[in-house]
């Protein structure tokens, strides 16, 4: 009996040992360059959805308020147009050597009649525009004018050394050059032929010229008839046998 128990305590019970199964590896996934990741698209990468592209491209392209847009004041349209005829520099001589400035010559109008012929000079090109349109407002002339926008009869004027004529022309447009091309357009007026007849170049005195011209012209004559019908209808009734 007591051998019996001396071979129990001597056994001992035999060991188990767990078995853990091999991990299996993650696949990886291999991108070629530029390519789509699908990692990076989840977890909002550049080229995800709420990466760069979508995030940037709503707030861009969305709904929300230009900027800038829709604020704009629209410029007043000013009252009458201008042409520049030339810029020149010019010096004057004094004690300490030439000191520069600039002459401007200006042609205004507003194409219904009005036009004018101003010059400036000043330090600045700013300053001698202003100045020469301040002297084409102050000596603009009122133009008599057709119903078909030409001129009623043949002009011709001379200021220093050029001489123009203008010639009325039915339906042949504007016929002009030089800088009496530029004064007719501003005064609204068309169906004329314009000639230069001097060899003076000077735009200036050319301009002068053709003002001088128009301020020559008269209003066109209307016939009586039109300007009193009641006349002759009283006068038959008076003369029946007229």
């Amino acid at each position: 009996m007591t051998d019996e128990i001396a071979k129990t305590e001597n056994t001992q019970a035999p060991v188990v040992i767990p078995t853990v199964a091999p991990a299996t590896p993650t696949p990886t996934t291999t991108t070629a360059r530029g390519g789509f990741d699908p990692r990076r698209s989840s977890s909002g990468g550049r080229g995800g959805a709420g990466g760069r592209g979508g995030g940037m491209g709503g707030s861009r392209g969305g709904s929300g308020p230009r900027r800038g847009g829709g604020g704009r004041e629209e410029r007043a349209k000013p009252e009458f147009d201008q042409k520049t005829l030339g810029v020149r520099r010019v010096a004057r001589v004094v004690a300490g050597g030439r000191r520069f400035s600039f002459s401007v010559t200006m042609v205004i109008g507003n194409r219904k009649g009005s036009v004018g012929v101003g010059t400036g000079k000043a330090g600045d090109t700013a300053l001698a525009i202003e100045k020469a349109t301040k002297s084409a407002k102050k000596h603009m002339i009122k133009v008599a004018r057709t119903g078909s926008n030409s001129i009623p009869h043949v002009i011709e004027a001379k200021y220093s050394s050029a001489t123009v004529v203008i010639l009325p022309a039915k339906s042949k447009g504007l016929i002009a050059g030089s800088a009496v091309r530029s004064v007719l357009e501003l005064a609204g007026i068309t169906d004329v032929n314009a000639k230069i007849r001097s060899g003076s170049k000077n735009k200036l005195n050319i301009a002068q010229a053709t003002i001088k011209a128009l301020s020559t012209l008269k209003a066109p004559k209307v016939k009586s008839e039109n300007l009193n019908p009641k006349s002759e209808t009283s006068s038959k009734a008076q003369n029946p046998n007229v």
